[in-house]
């Protein structure tokens, strides 16, 4: 982001003016106040004839740092003096800025990334002394806070979550594992929200549009040559029209849509929403920018994020059966892996339903758009099926826990008895619904309409900037209420995490809704909020990423991670296989009944009617029904139909260690 040489430069350009007699098809200026120099040249077509000036105006953070007027013929600029009708080609023309100007720009204007500047041209024919023509264009000091290293390194931290969850979870650690796995969910969830925001069609400043650009990638917008190749054939191939922005950048001019534009500008930039070739000039919004930003082509960003998902779906699939051959193997050798009493078929099917969970944000927002979109009718196909599907299967999912939870009150008058005491039910449907107290595991449904519902605002709502974000407003308000009043999280930790993140998110949708110029703010405020909006969301994110860190490392240097954590309060763990210390002997024979464990139930009946005698014979006191009487409330064994243990989940992705063989 440090560069020695202070400049300021622009190079695309867009019409200010309707009916303007000015159109240019490529821009560049730069200006370095070392040697007092503004440098620009274009080319374009003009329709006017005869002697002009040029007014030159030079915004900085909504403020006019500058004004000039100036007379082409006296600085000898060749085709403006006088100008003709036609082609213009104007290239390295000079200007000599005076001291005080230059001493008129702030300092930070050239230190600051992405800087929220414009310079503003308005051509004045000498003859009538009107405005003929208008142009004005975005500048840029080189410096951005748009850093792949920064989208590498949030993903690396990400990744190195899950799998220390994963293996915390193999080694028997559940209690740890489930916090792990859910503040590592919970800041992908997180990085996908600062990522929609970027791909809403509100004007945002340019420091808060390069900010969640880091985030993209969640969101499955990666950029690679070859990927550009086969969306453009697959899109030919189906009837479809790829588009070439990219491979004409040197022939037109494109626009990042950022803050708002007064109104006579506002109405050429909708005009300009599609290439227009009369003027070549393209300006882009919403989904589109990101994808021009992350050099994708936009007809080819559905496609993108689509293949990118399922890329990755194929790399764990492939990961899982790796790991199941080599359980095989070892299982064959002296030296047993504890995976090897896995069952796989349910382990399967619960990592794929939780590739679902995550891919779901995603496609909730591409499939809907791809439907405005149409860029070939087999894209649209894909984006109904997939988007079909992985609504039908989470719904399902949610269902199939809902009925379990309404058996197990039913029966035990709790959800926990068998929602944790199944692991086949517990490996499929576990991730749904472990990360919530028992008692709300209701809370599931809320946030899988929560995700549906804001992928589809953003989605389909591009052509609706302030309608788009008052509706996000509304949904991120709802979900930061019901969070903060049913607090349905497994602890208090967990859910001040989930609590503080529906904060920012809300927080964040109140700056959005300013940036799009719903209060009619002056340019200077927005200009300071987006600042504001990049200076709370990185410190927020730097303080999730060290606490992922912070529990990842505890994880690999602790002998127990689970003592860094408290118990969970609905006793969930009485019903985990092999989940027998520092539990009650009641808990744990009602976890054994309802895994339908005959012979750890008999264990346990006759170690607390032996810890029972020992009572009544210290004490004298107690009558000889009591413990038969405390027994009695656990329902008859034979109401229960017995499951094979073979895993003790938390979310894990993989069975855990101490786990009996079959």
């Amino acid at each position: 982001m440090a560069m020695s040489i202070q400049l300021i430069e622009s190079t695309s350009l867009i019409q200010c003016q309707e009916n303007s007699n000015l159109s240019v098809t490529m821009f560049n200026v730069l200006f370095t106040p070392s040697n007092h120099t503004l440098t620009f040249g274009f080319d374009g077509y003009s329709s006017i004839s005869g002697n002009i000036t040029l007014d030159v105006e030079l915004m900085v953070y909504g403020y006019s740092a500058m004004k000039e007027s100036l007379d082409p013929c006296k600085l000898r600029m060749a085709g403006l003096c006088p100008m003709n009708a036609g082609a213009i080609h104007l290239l390295g023309a000079n200007i000599q800025v005076s001291e005080d100007v230059t001493k008129r720009i702030p300092e930070i204007a050239y230190s600051i990334p992405d800087l929220d500047a414009l310079v503003r041209f308005h051509v004045n024919s000498t003859q009538t002394h009107q405005s003929v023509g208008c142009a004005e264009a975005y500048l840029s000091t080189g410096k951005t806070v748009y850093q792949v290293g920064v989208a590498w390194t949030l993903a690396i931290i990400t990744g190195l979550g899950f799998l220390t969850s994963a293996a915390t979870s193999l080694l028997g650690y559940t209690n740890a594992a489930a916090h792990m796995a859910w503040s590592s969910l919970s800041f992908l969830a997180f990085m996908q929200s600062q990522a929609m925001l970027g791909m809403s069609s509100v004007h945002m400043p340019p420091i808060a549009q390069s900010w969640t650009q880091n985030f993209q990638w969640s969101m499955g917008i990666i950029h690679r040559r070859f990927l550009g190749k086969i969306c453009s054939w697959y899109q030919r191939a189906t009837g479809g029209t790829p588009s070439d922005v990219l491979s004409r950048l040197s022939t037109v001019s494109v626009i990042a849509q950022k803050r708002s534009l007064e109104p006579v500008t506002e109405t050429v930039w909708k005009r300009a929403m599609v290439d227009i070739p009369n003027t070549s000039q393209v300006v882009v919004r919403g989904i589109e920018r990101v994808g021009f930003r992350a050099s994708i082509e936009s007809t080819n960003i559905f496609l993108t994020g689509y293949i990118v998902y399922f890329s990755l779906v194929a790399l764990i699939i492939l990961s899982v059966v790796l790991l199941r051959l080599a359980s095989k193997l070892l299982a064959k050798s002296r030296y047993p892996c504890f995976c090897s009493t896995a069952d796989w078929k349910s382990l399967n099917r619960g990592i794929l339903f939780r590739l679902v969970l995550m891919g779901y944000p995603q496609m909730c927002v591409f499939c809907p758009w791809e439907w405005t979109r149409r860029d070939s009718a087999s894209e649209v196909a894909l984006a109904s099926t997939m988007w079909l599907s992985m609504t039908f299967l989470l719904a399902w999912a949610a269902w199939k826990i809902i009925l379990q939870a309404r058996k197990s009150i039913s029966i035990h008058d709790s959800p926990t008895c068998i929602l944790y005491s199944d692991p086949a039910f517990l490996n499929r449907w576990g991730f749904l619904y472990v990360h919530f107290r028992a008692s709300a595991y209701y809370f599931l449904v809320p946030l899988l309409l929560y995700y549906l519902i804001k992928g589809m605002i953003i989605g389909l709502v591009q052509s609706a900037p302030i309608v788009q974000i008052s509706m996000l407003l509304v949904v991120e308000a709802i979900m930061l209420l019901g969070i903060s009043i049913i607090r349905p999280y497994m602890d208090k930790g967990t859910n001040a995490y989930c609590i503080s993140i529906a904060m920012i998110n809300f927080i964040n949708a109140v700056f959005m809704l300013i940036f799009a110029g719903v209060f009619k703010q002056p340019g200077l405020m927005t200009a300071i909020m987006g600042v504001a909006f990049f200076a709370y969301n990185a410190i927020f994110c730097l303080v999730l990423s060290i606490l992922i860190l912070t529990q990842t490392f505890d994880a690999m240097t602790s002998n127990n991670p689970d003592t860094r954590y408290q118990p969970i309060a609905d006793d969930r763990a009485s019903f985990f296989p092999g989940e027998r210390k520092n539990i009650s002997t009641e808990l744990a024979a009602l976890g054994a009944v309802a895994r339908g464990d005959h012979e750890e139930n008999e264990d346990l009946l006759v170690h607390n009617g032996d810890n029972t005698r020992t009572h009544e014979e210290a004490n004298g006191s107690v009558s000889s029904g009591h413990s038969s009487e405390r027994l009695d409330v656990l329902p008859p064994l034979h109401s229960f139909s017995p499951f094979q243990s073979s895993v003790a989940l938390s979310v894990p992705l993989i069975p855990a260690a101490h786990q009996p063989k079959d």
